[in-house]
């Protein structure tokens, strides 16, 4: 039996920040009967609570397998440093929120990252568990260690840590994994926990690093990857799951009793993108489009709202007014909660995407705030580059009808270190800035416009056209970015009402050589680790300094450097660190529209045009899954 921790953990949080979020017991949360359920997770997103509560990942995962007959799971989140030390002081392990169990009990210990900069606090919870770090020195006592979500891509940095990883949709996964467990336990465990292992590895859909031996040419560069034991698979397929309608979760989304960084009920209305931006992973690994229907999308709305009693619905996705019905959506939504004056939003629209009607039904009900748009580029040039097809006119048209409207704060997204920029495809941002707000002051006769810029620095993807693109250093993106900073201060007439935003180069660096990095990394994060790195994602805790110093004494003995994994163009030969992942991306189809991006060539959305051959449809056996359905959202109640 395991039992609740709860007794000693509560004489701790006296005198911890935020105690509320160790305490559990939020509406919705599941607790079942230890002693009743064969097959047990522990889910954690590596963060603080007020980031990993509302994780869609987590919550979705989190009730799938709760729904199962003799299947329990509970969440846990990464905590904070004042409580980490009282723990290790008093002996307290890493716990879960729901039942306070020792998370060494479980079966099963899956953490989801979304971002790489949670590793250091993967280890920081493996620590606190009593879970040994190193997957090599865990015995069939210890949890089976799995790691999922977008980073996971390239789980070859913490290969050394992780005993699986799954790649793609986790809905379907999860439930193949617990089968998978629960008929080894049935059998008595037999061959331990390496024939565990074997058996997941061996459907061909969970990846296992111990099973797969990484050669190295003389210059550093991999020779090969390839399986050590006969019946593993030489490459490891992504998980799709088909017909989101038949998956409607969340159904009952976890309400929270801290302050999180989301407060609102969130359905995700289609999973995928084709835009075929070249920077961006999700969009690239989350292919084919699959679209969740009108009424689908209704009936999980209706819901969630009923579950929770939150005010406002996020209608998610990497590009929610692609949707084929999103008009409806948005005017069916609105019309049906007037009354009850819930509102609506989009985490960010295209540019050629927006029309004034949608913007009018998402903020009918709820309080107008800014608009968000993403050219991502400054200059029409680097936006060919990229692939995101939206000129400077697109963009003045959409924030002229916006500010004429009675908007009067629009949100622009950029990045900086892009394939090919030069200085003054970024200080074009400013002149785009400067013809944002002097559109919207002629259009609005007003002078209180405001244009927040907010730039981040790019970072090369795994399974994305850039993957063999060389990084910008953190000096040069630094310089480009105080170039941008003073001519837009400089500027009498417009600059001050320009609200400018970035983030310096450092925090991209670390992330560039933990994305693309293989085994020889986790060298250095263990390094990191041990020198007290914890929560690299957050401004105030990150130190570039520790993660180069870690670097600089780790990674010399393997003859590279940083700089090798960062700011190196890869060549079409070299066999990358992810290439035994299976995305269903093609590589030549990526080299080539590596190469388009070199010439500047643009590439449609396949939703609309005739296929691309990237290659996901038919290595997947999936397809592109969009509407319209010809059907509305209908009122809740009939009027009489």
């Amino acid at each position: 039996m395991s039992e609740s921790v709860f007794p000693q953990l509560e004489a701790l949080l006296p005198h911890v920040q935020k105690p509320i979020q160790y305490v559990g017991g939020e509406l919705n949360s599941t607790v079942k009967e230890w002693a009743e359920c064969d097959v047990r997770w522990a889910l954690m997103y590596p963060d603080a609570y007020e980031v990993g509560l509302p994780n869609q990942g987590v919550m979705i995962l989190y009730e799938v397998l709760n729904e199962q007959e003799g299947v329990l799971a509970e969440r846990t989140y990464s905590v904070w440093p004042d409580l980490e030390a009282l723990m290790r002081e008093h002996k307290v392990p890493q716990f879960t929120v729901d039942s306070h169990r020792p998370v060494g009990d479980f079966d099963v210990f899956g953490l989801s990252f979304s971002t790489e900069l949670g590793y250091t606090n993967m280890l920081t919870a493996l620590d606190l568990a009593g879970i040994p770090l190193e997957a090599k020195d865990r015995t069939e006592d210890h949890p089976v260690v799995l790691a999922g979500g977008h980073a996971a891509f390239n789980p070859e940095p913490i290969a050394d840590f992780l005993d699986c990883a799954v790649i793609g949709d986790g809905e379907q996964a999860v439930l193949d994994i617990t089968r998978i467990i629960r008929a080894w336990k049935d059998e008595g465990r037999p061959g331990g926990r390496d024939e565990l292992l074997f058996r997941l590895a061996r459907t061909g859909n969970v990846y296992v690093p111990k099973f797969y031996d990484v050669e190295y040419l003389g210059d550093g560069r991999i020779a090969r990857v390839v399986p050590n034991r006969s019946g593993v698979p030489w490459r490891v397929s992504k998980h799709t799951v088909m017909d989101l309608d038949e998956w409607p979760y969340p159904k009952q989304p976890l309400v929270p009793l801290a302050e999180t960084v989301h407060e609102r009920m969130s359905v995700e209305i289609f999973r995928g993108c084709t835009r075929g931006c070249r920077f961006c992973q999700a969009g690239m690994i989350t292919r084919p489009v699959r679209e969740r229907s009108i009424t689908g999308i209704g009936e999980m709305v209706d819901k969630g709202l009923k579950a929770t009693g939150f005010e406002e619905v996020g209608l998610l996705s990497l590009s929610s007014a692609d949707h084929t019905e999103i008009g409806d959506v948005a005017k069916g939504l609105a019309d049906r909660y007037e009354e009850d004056k819930i509102g609506l939003s989009l985490p960010s629209t295209r540019v050629d995407a927006f029309n004034i009607d949608l913007a009018n039904e998402l903020t009918r009900n709820g309080r107008r705030s800014g608009l968000t748009f993403a050219p991502e580029g400054g200059s029409e040039r680097i936006r060919k580059v990229i692939n995101k097809m939206v000129s400077e006119e697109d963009l003045i048209r959409t924030v002229s009808t916006a500010y004429g409207n009675g908007w009067r704060q629009v949100k622009l997204y950029f990045m900086c270190g892009l394939p090919t920029e030069t200085d003054e495809d970024v200080l074009q941002i400013g002149d785009m800035a400067v013809n944002v707000i002097a559109e919207g002051r002629k259009v609005s006769g007003q002078n209180d416009i405001r244009c927040t810029v907010s730039i981040g620095g790019f970072v090369p993807k795994p399974h994305t056209p850039f993957q063999w693109a060389p990084q910008l250093s953190a000096e040069e993106t630094d310089a480009r970015l105080t170039k941008l900073r003073d001519k837009i201060r400089g500027d009498k007439k417009y600059g001050r009402s320009i609200g400018f935003r970035y983030h310096d180069g450092k925090p991209g660096i670390v992330e560039g050589l933990l994305s693309r990095g293989d085994r020889r990394i986790g060298a250095v994060i263990r390094a990191v680790y041990d020198d007290g790195g914890r929560f690299d994602g957050w401004r105030e805790h990150f130190s570039y300094d520790r993660w180069m110093e870690c670097a600089e004494k780790t990674l010399p003995d393997f003859g590279v450097d940083v700089d090798w994994y960062t700011t190196r163009e890869r060549t079409y030969e070299e066999v990358l660190p992810w290439d035994h992942l299976d995305s269903g991306l093609d590589k030549d189809w990526l080299w080539e529209d590596w190469q388009d991006a070199l010439d500047e060539t643009e590439v449609e959305d396949c939703r609309w045009t005739p296929c691309f051959d990237c290659g996901v449809c038919p290595q997947m056996d999936t397809h592109i899954q969009i509407g319209p359905t010809g059907k509305k959202l209908l009122p809740l109640t009939v009027v009489k």
